[in-house]
């Protein structure tokens, strides 16, 4: 028969899926009570473990919530869209990404300015950078898709026009703390990005005039 402390054993949580259930604690005490009154004894709790199990992995309350954040962040990718032509594929994406980041945004910032940024030492901008992050990876897959559909050439598009559709994405989340309007995105890419990729580099003939008609 298996007794009771056996069985707790063999539950036991180690590696990476205990740090993992400490992060996803944090993240939901975070959530419920906010950064200003979370404290480790209280996210230990939730995780069900002593706070020592917290301690040794993270030295404080700032760095523990730092990387909750982060944690959330990867934890839940946006897909990249494929549908056959840049101008909609960025629209579905950039749609995609307000809708599933604009609660992570609101509670990122939250803990931002109520002390997160004090402790780490992070300026906005750097704070902004390390967790508000567009998943750059994927959103290159995007544009080397039109790439190699012959939409654009990325040799001579700045890398500054092409992170300008997530940027201004990303600073109004942190600005409105919602999602954005349709309307809104479709001025980014139609009336902002998609004009500054055809003057610097879209490719000729059909294939660029394809970015402007989808």
């Amino acid at each position: 028969m298996t007794t009771g402390t056996q069985g707790q054993v063999r539950r036991r949580r180690r590696g990476q899926q205990l740090e993992a259930d400490l992060l996803d604690a944090t993240w939901e005490e975070l959530v419920q009570v906010g950064f200003a009154n979370l404290t480790m004894e209280s996210v230990a709790a939730r995780a069900r473990t002593g706070i020592a199990v917290l301690y040794r992995r993270w030295a404080n309350k700032d760095e523990l919530v730092f990387a909750a954040i982060q944690h959330r962040r990867d934890a839940n990718p946006v897909a990249v869209p494929d549908t056959g032509a840049l101008r909609s594929d960025l629209i579905a994406h950039l749609t995609a990404l307000s809708d599933a980041l604009a609660g992570f945004f609101a509670i990122a910032a939250a803990a931002a300015f109520s002390g997160l940024l004090a402790g780490t030492g992070l300026t906005p901008s750097q704070m902004r950078d390390r967790v508000m992050d567009t998943q750059k990876p994927r959103v290159r897959i995007l544009y080397q898709r039109a790439h190699d559909r012959g939409e654009v050439n990325l040799e001579r598009i700045p890398s500054a026009v092409l992170a300008m559709p997530y940027d201004l994405v990303r600073h109004d989340l942190l600005m409105d703390l919602k999602p954005l309007k349709p309307a809104r995105i479709r001025s980014i890419v139609d009336e902002l990005f998609l004009p500054l990729v055809q003057s610097s580099g879209a490719r000729e003939g059909n294939a660029a005039r394809r970015v402007r008609r989808r």
